[in-house]
C-alpha cells in the first residue's frame, strides 16, 4: 500500500490562468483580502525574491517594473476549482482525503504506483482542469507529502516523485522545516539541538522527541522512517464551529455599517450550517478596533446563547444585531467585525426547550431551502436580507479581482465567432 499526495502548484495563481492563458509564463501574484499581501506567486514572481505574506505596498513598484498581473483574491473561484480538481482525483481511486482547498491524499496499491498512475494524475487534472500538480508517493503520508516537496522543487521529476526511507541522500538535502508537522515556528529548536536535515531528524533520540515535540512528533519521526502512523481519513469530521468575518474595506465609525456587517456575516454562517445540516446553539461577536486608541480595547466580543437550537437566518440576524449594538462604542473606528457560532449539533438532534415556545421548524425549513436554492442558481446575493444592507460600502476591497467565471451567469466566459472573445 502507498499514499500519494497530489499538491496543486501556485494554486490561486494557477486559477486565475486557466481563463487568462495570455498569462502563460508571465509572473503573477494573488493578494490577500482588502489587497494588502501576497498570498500566492508564480514561479516567475518567486524568481524575483518577492516573499509571501510581503505587503503589497512594499513591492508594487518592483510589480510594475517587472509587469506582474497583479489579482485580487477570488475565493469563490477557487473554491469551484478546487472541487473540480477533488471531483477528477476521485475518479483514479474512491480512498481519497481532501486534506485542504489544494491538497489531496490517495491511497494506491503497489499495482497502481507501478502503472505509472502519478502521471496519469497530473495529465488528467491538466486535461479536465487546466491545473498543473505535483504528486509525491511514499509508504506514508508523510514521506508522500515530503515527495510532492521534492516533485515542486526538481522539474527533472516530470511532476512526479516516489520516495522511500532508503533514500538517506535525499533527506541530507531537505530541512526539517519542510516536514509536515514540523514547520519554521520549530526550527530553532531543532538547530540547538544540532538537527539541520531530515536525515538528522530521523537519527534523533526518541526520547528526546517525545519530550519536545510529543507524541504526535514522535509520530511523524516514524512516518519518516517508513512506517504508517496517520491512516486516511475518508469521513470528514464534523464541524465544532462555523466563523465569518473580514476585515472592512475603509475606516468604519457608525452604528449602521456594523449592524449591516454583522447581519451578513450572520447569514452567511447559516448558509454554511444548513448545507451541511448543522445548528448552533450559541452565537459569538466580536469587534476589532482601528487604530487602537489609548483608553479603549482593541478586541471586544459578546456571547449569547439561543433558547433552541437553529440555523435559522432571521433568529441569526436578530443575534448578531441586538450584540453588536450592545458592543459598539461612539467615536471608536472599527477594522473588522465577525460572527462565530459554536455549541454545533445535527439538526435532527434539536434539544427542546421547556421554557420557550417552540417554533415552526417545519416552515423554517422550507423557507430557507427556497431561498438557498434560488441564490445557489442565481448567485450569492440575488435575495438578500434587508438587514445586510445594499451597496455595502463597508466591504472588503478587492479592486483587482476578476470574474468569478464558472459560479456566476453574469462571468461566464463568452467566446465570440472569427476568434474574438
Amino acid at each position: 500500500m502507498k499514499f500519494a499526495l497530489v499538491d496543486c502548484n501556485n494554486f490561486f495563481c494557477s486559477c486565475e490562468r486557466v481563463f487568462r492563458p495570455d498569462l502563460t509564463n508571465r509572473p503573477v501574484v494573488v493578494l490577500s483580502n482588502n489587497d494588502g499581501c501576497v498570498v500566492a506567486r508564480s514561479n516567475e514572481v518567486k524568481a524575483m525574491g518577492i516573499q509571501m505574506g510581503e505587503p503589497y505596498f512594499r513591492v508594487r513598484s518592483t510589480m510594475n517594473i517587472n509587469k506582474v498581473e497583479v489579482f485580487s483574491s477570488n475565493y469563490t473561484l477557487y473554491a469551484d476549482m478546487s472541487q473540480r480538481v477533488m471531483s477528477t482525483l476521485s475518479t483514479f481511486t474512491p480512498e481519497m482525503e481532501i486534506y485542504s482547498i489544494d491538497e489531496a491524499f490517495l491511497q494506491l496499491s503497489d499495482l497502481d504506483v507501478e502503472s505509472g498512475i502519478g502521471a496519469e494524475m497530473r495529465k488528467r487534472v491538466w486535461q479536465w482542469c487546466r491545473i498543473p500538480v505535483s504528486v509525491g508517493i511514499g509508504p506514508s503520508k508523510t514521506l508522500a507529502k515530503l515527495a510532492a516537496h521534492w516533485a515542486k522543487k526538481h522539474p527533472e521529476t516530470g511532476g512526479v516523485f516516489e520516495i522511500s526511507p532508503d533514500d538517506r541522500h535525499i533527506f541530507k538535502e531537505i530541512e526539517p522545516v519542510d516536514v509536515w508537522g514540523f514547520g519554521r515556528s520549530n526550527a530553532s529548536k531543532l538547530r540547538a539541538h544540532r538537527i539541520y536535515t531530515v536525515d538528522d531528524l530521523i537519527r534523533a533520540d526518541e526520547e528526546w522527541l517525545r519530550k519536545r515535540f510529543s507524541v504526535m512528533g514522535l509520530r511523524t519521526v516514524s512516518e519518516l522512517k517508513g512506517y504508517c502512523c496517520y491512516p486516511l481519513q475518508q469521513v470528514q469530521q464534523p464541524r465544532k464551529s462555523v466563523i465569518c468575518s473580514r476585515s472592512f474595506g475603509h475606516r468604519v465609525t457608525d452604528l449602521w455599517e456594523l449592524r449591516e456587517a454583522a447581519a451578513t456575516h450572520a447569514a452567511t454562517a447559516g448558509v454554511k450550517l444548513r448545507s451541511e445540516h448543522l445548528v448552533a446553539g450559541s452565537m459569538t461577536v466580536f469587534i476589532q478596533l482601528l487604530p487602537f486608541l489609548p483608553g479603549k480595547e482593541g478586541f471586544r466580543s459578546l456571547t449569547v446563547s439561543f433558547p433552541e437550537a437553529t440555523s435559522y437566518t432571521p433568529n441569526l440576524i436578530v443575534a448578531a444585531t441586538q450584540l453588536i449594538e450592545q458592543l459598539y462604542q461612539y467615536g471608536s473606528a472599527y477594522k473588522k467585525v465577525g460572527v462565530y457560532l459554536n455549541d454545533l449539533a445535527p439538526e435532527t438532534e434539536v434539544q427542546m426547550n421547556l421554557f420557550h415556545r417552540p417554533a415552526n421548524r417545519d416552515h423554517q425549513r422550507t423557507l430557507m431551502s427556497a431561498l438557498d436554492r434560488v441564490n445557489l442558481k442565481h448567485g450569492r446575493d440575488a435575495l438578500i436580507y434587508a438587514a445586510c444592507g445594499v451597496n455595502r460600502g463597508w466591504e472588503m476591497r478587492r479592486e483587482l479581482k476578476s470574474p468569478h467565471y464558472t459560479t456566476a451567469w453574469t462571468e461566464l466566459p463568452v467566446v465570440k465567432a472569427g476568434g474574438q472573445a
